[in-house]
């Protein structure tokens, strides 16, 4: 009985020891990821400031913006949790580690279009569940900067893809994560918010 207990003790300290490296691996990541968005803004508020406000990332040409898969492109910000996070091109669990992943081939602001963002409730969404309509999102890209209000929420089964769809003309900001926040292992639903511009 006491090897089982023995057993039982050390095959728990190596589940948490295991935890708390992914934990602080995925830190590291946001924070370098995070780096790289602010160097990237304030590289293109520079460059705009040199141009007189004609560079190519200036929203009038915001179709220059066509980031790579895994590159930061920006800033995801929302006050009422005081959270600014990354944003990823790509949502794969490379790109999710990293931060907030945009899912490739939905829209980028001022594209009149769904924009859709995705983490981990686990990791960048953790206090996801804070946040309330009427409630501010901030997305900053070289580009320029757009704010979204938030307007409805919706749980979803984790396999449905129909909450991805045009928008068209319409510019919606769509942000996803798993649910329920404090479930452990592969979460069976989604958490859905929609946000829309308001500047």
């Amino acid at each position: 009985m006491k090897k089982i207990s023995l057993l039982l003790m050390v095959a728990g300290l190596a589940l948490l020891s295991y935890g708390f490296f992914q934990y602080v691996k995925a830190e590291r990541a946001q924070q370098a990821s995070l780096a790289e968005a602010h160097s990237l803004l304030d590289k293109g508020k520079n460059d705009s400031l040199i141009n007189n406000g004609k560079k190519d990332l200036h929203p009038e040409n915001h179709t220059a913006f066509l980031p790579s898969l895994g590159e930061t492109v920006g800033i995801l910000s929302i006050p009422k949790i005081n959270a600014e996070l990354p944003i990823v091109e790509g949502t794969d669990p490379e790109e999710l580690e990293k931060g907030v992943g945009h899912y490739k081939g939905t829209a980028y602001p001022m594209e009149n279009d769904q924009i859709v963002l995705s983490g981990h409730r686990d990791t960048v969404f953790r206090r996801m569940g804070e946040v309330e309509v009427g409630d501010i999102f901030i997305v900053e890209l070289p580009y320029g900067q757009f704010r979204y209000q938030m307007e409805s929420s919706k749980i979803v089964d984790a396999e449905d893809r129909s909450v991805i769809v045009s928008t068209a003309p319409k510019e919606v900001l769509t942000i996803t994560t798993c649910y329920p926040f404090s479930y452990v292992g592969n979460a069976p639903e989604r958490y859905i918010i929609t946000a829309v511009p308001i500047d």
